[in-house]
C-alpha cells in the first residue's frame, strides 16, 4: 500500500530545524560563558531569532525535498537561508553588544549554526531517501511513448530506489516490450484506477497526443514531465528562462553564473586568502626571499602571464624556484631539471612556491579552488588539441583543484594526463558547490602531506 507521509514531513522538519538552531545558540553561549566580557544569550531576543528563522525557511520552502535531489541541493538551500538569517540577526545582535567579544561570538555562532544545521539537514535528506528505499511515500509513474530516452529513464527508476518512484510501465501505439501496458488510448481508461501520480511523456510523440495527455493530467491533478530527446540529454544541468510567454532552455549555464554562488565563493576566497597572507605570508615571504637571494641572483618572485577567467591575462605570482632562463614559459619543469635551484627544489616539492598566489586570490585574479592555470604558450597548444580544453576558463583558475587532488599534477608526460585534467576540471565547473570546495581543500592538505611523487 502506498504510504503518504509527506503531509507530516514539513512539520517534523521545521520542529527539527528549530531544535537545531536552539542547540546552536546554547552551544555558543556555553563556549563563551567563561569570558567576563561575554553577556551571553539574550533570552528575550531568542524567540525573535527563532521566529526569524522559521519565516525564512518557510518562505524559502526549505522543508520541500525533491525526490531526485542530491545532497548538494540540500546544502545550497541551507546556505541561502543561513545567509539571510545571519544578515538579519546581525542587525539585532551587533548594535546591542559593544564588548570586545561581540564579533568573535557572532562568528562562532555562525560557524556552529552552519555545522549543526548541515548535520541535521543532510541526515534528514538521507533519512527520507532511506524511507523511499523501504517503500514509504512512493509515487506511481508511467511513461507515454516507449523507446529512446524513455528506456533510459526506466533504468534510472530501477537503479535509484531512493527516488521513491514506482514505475508501472509504458503506453505506446507502436513499440511493444515486456513493460508495455497497452496503447496510448488505454492510458486514459486505466489512469484513474491505477492511482498514477506522475506521467513522463517522450518528446517525439505527436503534439496532439501530448496536448491531450496534459489536458487529462490537469483534470485529474497528475504531474506531467517531458523527457527531452537525445539532443538535450547533455552532461550538465539544464535551466529555463522566460521571455514573456515563451520558455527557452539554457543549455550551458553553470552554478557560478548565479550571483549568490559567486558571492559565496568570493567570500570564501577573501577570508581564506586574508588569513594566509596575514598569518603565513607575512613572515614566509621575507624568510624565503632571503634564502632565494643567498643561493642565486635574480628576483624573489617569478611572475608569469597566464590565462584567467574568460581567457583574460593576469600576472601569476610564484616564489622563484629556478635560475633565470629563457625557457620558463615554454618548457615545463621535469624530474631532475637542472634549472631548479636547491631551495627551489624544496619549494616545489613542498608546493610552497605556489603560496604567493594567495595574493592573486585576494586581488580577484584567482580562486582558492579552480582549474590550474597553464603558461600561455602551453595553453594555446592544448586548446587546439584537447576537446573542451578552453571551457576551463569559464571560471577563475585556482591554487588547487579537483584534478590536482585526484593525482593529476606536475609534468604532463602523456596525452591522457591532460585529458583527465580537463575532464575533472569540466566536472568541477558543472557541479560546483561550496561543500565541494571545502572537500578539495581538505584533500589538498592530504596530498601535500602524503603524496609528493609528482612534485618536482
Amino acid at each position: 500500500m502506498k504510504k503518504r507521509l509527506y503531509k507530516y514531513f514539513p512539520w517534523v522538519f521545521v520542529l527539527g530545524d528549530i531544535a537545531a538552531v536552539s542547540l546552536s545558540f546554547f552551544i555558543s553561549t556555553f563556549l563563551f560563558q567563561h569570558f567576563s566580557d561575554f553577556k551571553g544569550l539574550d533570552f528575550l531576543n531568542f524567540p525573535v531569532f527563532i521566529m526569524i528563522w522559521m519565516v525564512i525557511t518557510i518562505l524559502k520552502e526549505d522543508f520541500k525535498f525533491e525526490r531526485t535531489s542530491e545532497p548538494n541541493q540540500t546544502f545550497k538551500k541551507l546556505m541561502g537561508s543561513l545567509a539571510w538569517f545571519l544578515v538579519i540577526i546581525s542587525m539585532i545582535w551587533m548594535p546591542f553588544h559593544d564588548n570586545a567579544l561581540r564579533l568573535l561570538s557572532f562568528v562562532s555562532l555562525a560557524a556552529i549554526l552552519f555545522f549543526v544545521l548541515l548535520f541535521y539537514r543532510i541526515s534528514w535528506h538521507y533519512f527520507i531517501k532511506r524511507l523511499h528505499v523501504q517503500g514509504f511515500d512512493f509515487r506511481k509513474a508511467v511513461i507515454i511513448g516507449s523507446g529512446g530516452m524513455g528506456n533510459r529513464l526506466e533504468d534510472v527508476f530501477k537503479l535509484r530506489k531512493d527516488f521513491g518512484i514506482k514505475f508501472l510501465g509504458y503506453y505506446d501505439d507502436i513499440e511493444k516490450s515486456t513493460n508495455t501496458r497497452g496503447k496510448i488510448e488505454s492510458f486514459f481508461e486505466e489512469a484513474e484506477t491505477l492511482g498514477i501520480d506522475l506521467i513522463y511523456i517522450n518528446e517525439f510523440l505527436d503534439k496532439k497526443i501530448i496536448k491531450k495527455v496534459i489536458a487529462f493530467a490537469d483534470d485529474h491533478f497528475i504531474k506531467v514531465k517531458i523527457i527531452p530527446s537525445g539532443a538535450l540529454q547533455l552532461e550538465k544541468n539544464l535551466s529555463f528562462s522566460r521571455y514573456g510567454d515563451l520558455t527557452v532552455i539554457n543549455v550551458n549555464e553553470i552554478p557560478l553564473d548565479h550571483v549568490v554562488h559567486r558571492f559565496l565563493k568570493r567570500s570564501f576566497d577573501i577570508i581564506f586568502s586574508l588569513f594566509v597572507i596575514i598569518f603565513i605570508l607575512s613572515w614566509l615571504i621575507p624568510l624565503v626571499g632571503i634564502l632565494i637571494k643567498l643561493e642565486s641572483k635574480g628576483p624573489i618572485f617569478f611572475i608569469q602571464e597566464r590565462n584567467g577567467v574568460n581567457n583574460k591575462i593576469f600576472l601569476c605570482l610564484k616564489f622563484r624556484s629556478m635560475t633565470p632562463n629563457d625557457y620558463a614559459d615554454t618548457h615545463q619543469a621535469v624530474k631532475n631539471d637542472p634549472r631548479v635551484t636547491r631551495i627551489g627544489s624544496f619549494l616545489r616539492h613542498s608546493s610552497l612556491d605556489e603560496m604567493p598566489q594567495f595574493i592573486n586570490v585576494l586581488l580577484g585574479d584567482m580562486s582558492i579552488v579552480g582549474p590550474r592555470p597553464h603558461p600561455i604558450p602551453i595553453n594555446k597548444a592544448f586548446k587546439n588539441q584537447i576537446e573542451k580544453y578552453n571551457s576551463r576558463h569559464k571560471i577563475k583558475p585556482g591554487i588547487t583543484g579537483l584534478a590536482q587532488v585526484k593525482g593529476y599534477r606536475g609534468e604532463i608526460e602523456k596525452p591522457h594526463q591532460i585529458r583527465s585534467r580537463v575532464r575533472l576540471d569540466y566536472f568541477y565547473i558543472q557541479n560546483w558547490t561550496l561543500l565541494l570546495d571545502l572537500k578539495i581543500c581538505i584533500l589538498t592538505v592530504y596530498e601535500l602531506v602524503l603524496n609528493r611523487k609528482n612534485a618536482y
